[in-house]
């Protein structure tokens, strides 16, 4: 394999390239993830690291990579005095990758053969001392993505499984990249990544034009590229080493101490994992700077890597840190960073009669705050004229699932055989990885038979037994929403809005594939082509006008399309149509009936699991919502039917009475 792409030739990425180097000085800080659009070089980057980091001192033959000064507690050990030198690994998690992959599993080989419980490492202990990097980490199946964390935060890897009690060290540099169109990341996860950068190409002709002169002479001769660069890459690595080196020996005062805790109050980040990340950040910048004590440039440097990403205090709210709300921050934590005064804890020295209580940034008052915006509207005219409307206020969705057992992509919706759930039964025919049990029980009646004389098992081909395992899949939500003038009407239309909302939440944490199609007036459209990307629905679907009449025939045969290209795209995604309507089809684009043409687009969507949503209001209702439910073989609710606590609390009332 030729030469890695030099990590000094990088043009550009100055946050990134600075994020890995204070990892690379202090593993602590908890790892790097890397955000950006696609063909932004952000693994190139990532690989490049790995060249940088000093060699390492390891026991010869231990399978954990183990330091023969500090690694006492080693599966492998006792270890002697003995070292040997090796260069820092980087390794690669893929996407596809299971969990025994990660952590390990039981050696089935030594199991079968020798009868004895054996530990087989995994990924983990492969990048103890060295580099773990995952691409695409948001499309990492979540309980993985907790595995890694969990690892990282610990230093220690701990395996409970198949009779087998393991725990090893497992200190590594985590960097994951991820593009924000394929998905985001759950809040939950973001936070424990410890800094988190953006990235994008540059709009620099000049710039642009370097990276391609960089990147055509690299693929013409990576040897001699690399030799180009090769001691401004020395001249890091040498860096990073002193930087280590100084690092135990580096102060945090006490006031830039006080500065972080404020600067982390004010953006009211939740739990202490914040401040602590921005504390070790700040520690390691000033000793790669060379400094002996943290000052309020280290503190800064440190905020603008640690909480764009802990700010967020919506699913769909962006990542990311504005300038104005960044010096806003530094300026409450240069108020604490001075002297204490006397008063107690429980005093508020910052509370301001005049103005705000909790001392934090100013509030959000944009348009995007769900329920504050007023309706507005774009046309005079009567009744037909088109609207936006705010969503009404969000609720915890009622679990909406697709019938059967599926195949298709981790998540949390549907039932699904995978390579991850639980395990239900032994399988000679499907599975993934050996049903152990099933295939002791099928081998052990036959082993006098066959000679057995030692503590290993004689097996046969015809013994072993795959694992069939059962889990939930993400599916392909394709929501169909009727945006016509009948449902703008008594505000209608802010709370469909409010729950396609909910909804979008509900398959945000579910990790479904989702789509949005709207109709009114003369047609239907794609307003959004099925995507991972939930936000990017939730901002369409902000962007949503209402106004004419009902061609709902259209907007179904629309949908049947949509679904006929996702099945050819994506076959093992099952999807769930979700139809927000009130029925009253007034328009179609073939001409005829637009009721009849209504209830024969949706037989041919029949055998696609579907969801009606009645949106129909007041003392007088059609029910046409019904009979489009019928048409489809679809569940039918009432738009207050998908609120889960509204169902509950019918549900404990009728147990009441």
């Amino acid at each position: 394999m030729g030469a890695r792409f030099p990590f000094s030739a990088v043009v550009g990425h100055d946050d990134l390239r600075l994020a890995l180097l204070l990892n690379a000085v202090h593993p602590g800080i908890g790892g790097v993830l890397v955000r950006g659009e696609k063909g932004t070089a952000k693994s190139t980057v990532v690989r490049a690291l790995a060249a940088l980091l000093p060699d390492l001192d390891v026991v010869p033959g231990c399978r954990f990579g183990c330091d023969p000064a500090r690694d006492t507690e080693c599966p492998d050990g006792p270890h002697g005095p003995a070292a040997e030198r090796r260069p820092a690994r980087l390794v690669e998690l893929p996407v596809g990758a299971t969990e025994d992959r990660l952590i390990g599993s039981l050696d089935l080989e030594r199991a079968l053969t020798e009868g004895v419980r054996a530990y087989q490492p995994g990924l983990l202990a492969a990048a103890h001392r060295g580099v773990l990097y995952v691409d695409e980490v948001n499309l990492l199946h979540d309980h993985l993505v907790d595995l890694l964390l969990d690892a990282a935060a610990m230093g220690r890897a701990h395996v409970e499984r198949e009779g087998v009690s393991v725990s090893h060290a497992a200190s590594f540099l985590l960097v994951g990249t991820m593009n924000p169109e394929e998905g985001e990341l759950r809040p939950q996860l973001l936070d424990r990544f410890g800094l988190t950068v953006s990235v994008r190409a540059a709009r620099d002709v000049a710039t642009r034009a370097e990276v391609i002169r960089r990147r055509l002479a690299y693929e013409a001769d990576p040897e001699v590229f690399a030799a180009r660069w090769e001691v401004e890459d020395a001249e890091l690595a040498a860096r990073i080493v002193v930087a280590r080196d100084r690092l135990a020996a580096v102060v945090l005062p006490d006031a830039e101490l006080r500065r972080i805790a404020g600067v982390c109050a004010a953006f009211e980040v939740d739990g202490m994992r914040a401040d602590l990340v921005v504390a070790r950040t700040a520690v390691a910048h000033a000793a790669w700077r060379g400094a002996d004590e943290v000052t309020e440039a280290d503190v800064e440097a440190a905020v603008r890597l640690a909480l764009p990403h802990r700010k967020r205090r919506d699913p769909f709210d962006e990542p990311g840190l504005e300038e104005q709300q960044l010096q806003d921050a530094m300026r409450q934590g240069a108020e604490h960073a001075e002297e204490p005064s006397d008063e107690g804890p429980d005093d508020d020295p910052d509370t301001d009669p005049d103005g705000p209580g909790d001392g934090g940034l100013p509030e959000d008052t944009g348009p995007d705050t769900p329920g504050d915006a007023p309706e507005q509207s774009t046309s005079d005219g009567p009744g037909g004229g088109e609207r936006t409307h705010a969503p009404a206020p969000a609720f915890r969705a009622r679990l909406l699932q697709v019938p059967g057992v599926g195949e298709g992509a981790p998540g949390k919706r549907s039932r699904a055989r995978s390579r991850t759930g639980r395990v239900v039964r032994p399988s000679t025919v499907d599975g993934s990885g050996l049903h152990l049990v099933g295939t002791l029980q099928t081998a052990a009646p036959h082993q006098a038979a066959r000679g057995r004389s030692g503590p290993g098992l004689v097996l046969r081909g015809t013994d072993l037994r795959l694992a069939v395992r059962e889990g939930t899949e993400g599916n392909l939500v394709l929501f169909v929403v009727d945006a016509s003038g009948s449902m703008a009407a008594r505000q209608r239309m802010s709370a469909v809005s409010g729950a396609v909302v909910s909804l979008l939440r509900d398959a945000y944490q579910r990790r479904d594939k989702v789509g949005v199609i709207t109709f009114r007036g003369g047609a239907a459209e794609v307003a959004l082509p099925p995507t991972n990307s939930v936000d990017a629905a939730a901002a369409r679907l902000r962007q949503l006008r209402t106004g004419g009449r009902t061609p709902l025939a259209d907007g179904l045969l629309k949908a049947a399309k949509v679904l006929d290209v996702e099945r050819v795209r994506d076959p093992r995604r099952r999807p769930l149509l979700v139809l927000l309507t009130d029925g009253r089809a007034t328009s179609t684009g073939a001409g005829g009936d637009p009721v009849r043409d209504s209830l024969r687009a949706a037989e041919l969507l029949r055998g696609t699991a579907s969801v009606v949503v009645d949106c129909e209001s007041g003392h007088v209702r059609l029910g046409m919502a019904g009979r489009v439910a019928a048409a489809l073989d679809a569940v039918c609710l009432r738009l207050e039917e998908l609120s889960a606590d509204q169902v509950a609390g019918v549900v404990r009332a009728a147990r009441a009475a």
